[in-house]
């Protein structure tokens, strides 16, 4: 069709004023050579039969090299079409048979040498033209004069004006001689598209201008071309130009592509698909792409082009973690659109899903769930390996990898290893699928979820007893019964504990206070004391020579100790002792369990059996260091509290703990005992009567 030769130039370049094409007057063709050629057009058409290849008798001329120009053949001003210029370079090809008459040809065309020879070289060169639906071929007689005959160098070139050929179309030429001595040379080009179409950015939107005359009529239609499948249509019109049509951004896909066509009969019809590189459209098509399960096994993905893409099954947890692919033992497989493919499982499950991704991201997941098979389970996948021996290894699919059940790794898994290979072993799991290489499995993890749930029950109901029992504690009604549980737990603590038998003298009540504060301070490290204060009721049915004798027994037997607590009182009691050993005992009451112990105390440090048995202790407000009589400095004695690290440390004897704790330990004990210690002091000159604390002081001078 006829086409203003500036909108031919329009569509061949860029920019009009920088391209303009070469204009051809007249509708013959014509053929021309460079400088020394002689070359003529045959008239008509010719048979486009290369022949078969012929030996060349000497040097003959042969196409190297074929070049192509567009330019206009114009009828009138307006009236021009697109036509293909074809430039075919030539050069001399072979030699003489005889070596004598190609040195004499040699020096026949070096005039230096010997005078030229009268000889030139003629050759019919055909160029074939085809562009769909037609084919044309042109001879073209070219002769060259001797003095540019060199065999292996280039004569020069000839020019045919020219092939007419269709915008848009694709043209193919061929050169060959007549006879043919090589190989015909061929060219393929592709011409550009309709002139009038100009495709432009509107913002976000695509604007088709369509520039012709008001009478023109013309055909458009947008389709997407799918490689896989026939063209699907989108948008047909017939319309008038000049026309502007508008797409939206989100109607561009890779494959849209434009047809325009005058219309009239036979009319050539020209394509362009100019989005096919629109990173936006790239992105409309993955928006657009529709991934379709069917059931029972089948998936589709639909979508307007073909996708370069992969699929492959995945395994989505309950625990909302990323799918993990089933990569291998399944294989991945390069995306059909708009085909219905099949799952290559034996049995269907909630947790499988397929994944369609690129190179750069997974850009569509779709999963058995959501459509018929129910909600995820909490299952595990169990990946079956198999070697060529019937050699199998089970691992589970997990975020971390494929752990193996016989593993000590800190998985799920690994901790459940041998039961989840039972449960393979049982039929307990659900094949998913299977071939030579290895199986799927799906093992139920609900009964170790029940068990696991069933102690945190338990946990739950243990916490609730004990806001229960400390509930009790304010009630008045079951103190009495705590105190005897606190008093049972104590003795089976201090079962496990050292056992200490604590002497003292009861000088008056503030000391007795003091003492008993000791004791119990005592009892809250792992020590088992023994104190006539506690024990009452024993002394009045024994007697307190009786109760003595058989706790100092029972101490020492366990590998315990005997603490002297010595006061202003029994430092008077032991210097009577020691003063007069010979007299008899004085009487004591039926509690004084010190005045008691003397006669077997005494005889042990007397004779050296003390050591390792017995340890001393005094309070420093109540008694001076050298108060204490020498004889019983035989066995380490411990100012209180000042010294109280160490002495806590020999009634522990091998199991006191470390420094540090025992420090900890004695500031506890220095604690209880500060109020009871502030009670009782005294000023030192009350220690110049003897017993002199308390009221019955004068009573036993």
């Amino acid at each position: 069709m006829p086409v203003p030769w500036f909108l031919l130039s329009l569509a061949l370049g860029r920019n009009p004023v920088v391209l303009s094409l070469e204009r051809v007057v007249g509708p013959q063709d014509t053929a021309r050579c460079s400088p020394g050629l002689s070359c003529h057009l045959w008239d008509g058409d010719v048979l486009c039969l290369p022949g078969s290849l012929a030996s060349a008798p000497g040097p003959v001329l042969v196409p190297t090299r074929l070049q192509t120009e567009l330019v206009l053949r114009c009828h009138e001003e307006t009236d021009c079409d697109l036509c293909v210029r074809v430039a075919v370079h030539l050069a001399v090809h072979g030699y003489w048979g005889d070596p004598d008459k190609e040195e004499k040809f040699r020096r026949a065309a070096d005039p230096e040498l010997e005078e030229p020879r009268n000889v030139s070289l003629q050759a019919h060169v055909v160029l074939s033209f085809q562009a769909y639906p037609t084919a044309h071929c042109v001879l073209l007689e070219v002769q060259v004069p001797a003095a540019l005959v060199q065999p292996g160098q280039s004569v020069g070139s000839v020019v045919f004006d020219c092939f007419e050929a269709a915008l848009g179309a694709e043209v193919q030429i061929w050169s060959y001689t007549q006879p043919r001595y090589q190989k015909e040379l061929n060219l393929t080009q592709q011409l550009p598209a309709l002139p009038w179409l100009n495709v432009s950015a509107d913002g976000e939107d695509v604007r088709l201008v369509l520039d012709v005359s008001e009478e023109q009529h013309f055909g458009l239609s947008l389709y997407w071309n799918q490689a896989q499948g026939p063209i699907k249509p989108w948008w047909h019109s017939n319309l008038t130009g000049p026309q502007t049509i508008t797409l939206n951004h989100t109607d561009l896909v890779p494959c849209l592509c434009i047809q325009v066509w005058p219309l009239e009969p036979d009319s050539v019809r020209t394509s362009i698909c100019p989005f096919k590189e629109d990173p936006r459209a790239h992105r409309n098509l993955w928006r657009a792409a529709r991934l379709q399960l069917l059931p029972p096994r089948g998936w589709r993905l639909d979508a307007p082009c073909s996708l370069p893409a992969e699929a492959t099954l995945c395994w989505q947890a309950l625990d909302g973690g990323p799918c993990l692919p089933l990569v291998p033992p399944l294989p991945r497989e390069n995306v059909t659109v708009n085909k219905v493919l099949e799952f290559p499982l034996l049995k269907g499950h909630p947790n499988v899903c397929v994944q369609v991704s690129t190179w750069e991201k997974i850009q569509l997941q779709e999963c058995l769930w959501a459509d018929s098979l129910g909600p995820l389970k909490d299952d595990m996948l169990l990946v079956e390996t198999r070697g060529p021996q019937d050699n199998g290894s089970l691992c589970a699919l997990e975020p971390s990898g494929c752990t193996p059940l016989l593993s000590r790794a800190s998985t799920r898994a690994a901790r459940l290893g041998e039961q989840l290979l039972q449960d393979v072993q049982s039929g307990q799991c659900l094949q998913l699928w299977d071939n030579d290489l290895g199986a799927l499995w799906a093992c139920p993890m609900d009964k170790y979820i029940h068990q696991r749930w069933v102690l945190v029950w338990l946990a739950c109901l243990l916490l609730v007893a004990v806001l229960f029992l400390l509930l009790l504690l304010k009630m008045n009604h079951v103190k009495g019964w705590l105190r005897l549980l606190k008093e049972d737990i104590r003795a089976g603590a201090a079962a496990r504990s050292r056992a200490a038998l604590l002497l003292y003298s009861a000088d008056d009540a503030s000391f007795e206070r003091l003492v008993g504060a000791l004791a119990s301070a005592l009892c809250q490290l792992p020590l088992r004391v023994a104190v006539d204060l506690w024990s009452r009721r024993d002394l009045s049915a024994q007697g307190a020579l009786a109760w003595f004798h058989a706790q100092r027994r029972q101490t020492l037997q366990e590998g315990g100790v005997v603490v002297l607590l010595f006061s202003p009182g029994a430092v008077a009691l032991c210097r009577e002792w020691l003063q007069d050993a010979t007299s008899a005992p004085r009487a004591h009451g039926p509690h004084d369990a010190f005045t008691a112990s003397l006669s077997c105390v005494l005889p042990d440090f007397l004779q050296g059996r003390a050591p390792g048995r017995y340890v001393g202790a005094y309070f420093d407000k109540l008694l001076p260091a050298d108060a204490v009589p020498a004889l019983f400095r035989s066995v380490p004695v411990f100012s209180l509290p000042s010294q109280l690290p160490d002495f806590l440390g020999t009634l522990q004897g091998p199991a006191a703990p470390r420094p540090r704790r025992l420090a900890e330990r004695a500031e506890q004990v220095s604690r209880a005992l500060q109020p009871a210690l502030d009670s009782c002091f005294r000023p030192p000159a009350a220690l110049g009567t003897g017993r002199g604390m308390g009221p019955e002081a004068g009573d036993r001078t």
